[in-house]
């Protein structure tokens, strides 16, 4: 089984691109499992055409936490879970995660679906509590992050790399590479090259601006999906295979450990 974890700064694509990847590897014949990690609980839209699931948070409010009901099978070979997060303005977001992954756990997500690939899709711009446990509890082994040559989405994507260093002696996760979803401006090839370097790492692959991307997203679907004959949906295909490529088979999957309970 394959653990990666794709994280970004809000706003960079991450969730687009986790989502193309998820149904690029069902494509191939994967079982795929993508958990939303990011409050807003829109990691899996496109993947659920448009459709929003249930969270996670929003079954344990409303006393309706089911296995079937919390996750959403797409009919393909992925199968989404969103964590969400609490009402605005009544609680931390990072501690609704943790809370939400001890509910995955109790319903043992992993041995009643048996998936081959699971994409954590999380949000970066903090690297703390909740947002922090794919890479320090022993869920992810591979992280990726979605960058552009924007320097504020490079700051998040090095904080999230001194993160996954800083619980490397634990033998949790392993920062994998970056990956340039691009926006077009000057010199970014060049800039993101060098904060790589900077970094330790390589970029993985570069994803080239495209329309399709934004036209697909429009109908509520992944590229993959809306426009498979497309440069782009190759583009995706490609990343999918360099990140399997990158990972590595593992054991484990949602481990809960004690410290995640005490929100260490």
């Amino acid at each position: 089984m394959r653990r990666i974890a794709i994280y970004g700064k809000g706003g960079i694509g991450k969730s687009t691109v986790s989502s193309n990847v998820s149904d690029a590897l069902a494509e191939k014949g994967s079982r795929v499992l993508q958990i939303g990690c990011d409050p807003k609980a829109d990691s899996t839209r496109l993947l659920m055409e448009g459709k929003a699931p249930a969270t996670i948070l929003d079954r344990v409010r409303n006393g309706s936490m089911t296995l079937s009901g919390s996750v959403h099978d797409t009919g393909r070979g992925v199968f989404c879970v969103e964590c969400g997060g609490p009402k605005p303005g009544t609680g931390c977001a990072g501690r609704g995660i943790i809370a939400a992954f001890s509910h995955l756990e109790a319903l043992d997500i992993i041995g009643n679906f048996r998936p081959d690939i699971i994409i954590y899709d999380v949000l970066g711009d903090v690297v703390c509590g909740g947002f922090a446990m794919p890479i320090r509890n022993g869920y992810a082994r591979n992280v990726f992050v979605v960058t552009s040559g924007e320097m504020m989405s490079l700051y998040a994507a090095d904080n999230i790399r001194q993160a996954v260093d800083g619980f490397a002696g634990d033998g949790y996760a392993e920062f994998s590479g970056l990956i340039q979803n691009s926006r077009g401006i000057d010199l970014e090839n060049e800039t993101v090259d060098k904060a790589a370097e900077e970094m330790g790492t390589e970029v993985i692959f570069r994803l080239p601006r495209d329309g399709e991307v934004q036209r697909s997203e429009a109908a509520g679907r992944t590229v993959i999906r809306n426009a498979p004959d497309s440069e782009m949906a190759k583009n995706y295909r490609n990343l999918a295979e360099e990140m399997l490529r990158r990972s590595e088979d593992s054991a484990g999957g949602m481990r809960l450990e004690k410290n995640i309970n005490e929100g260490k």
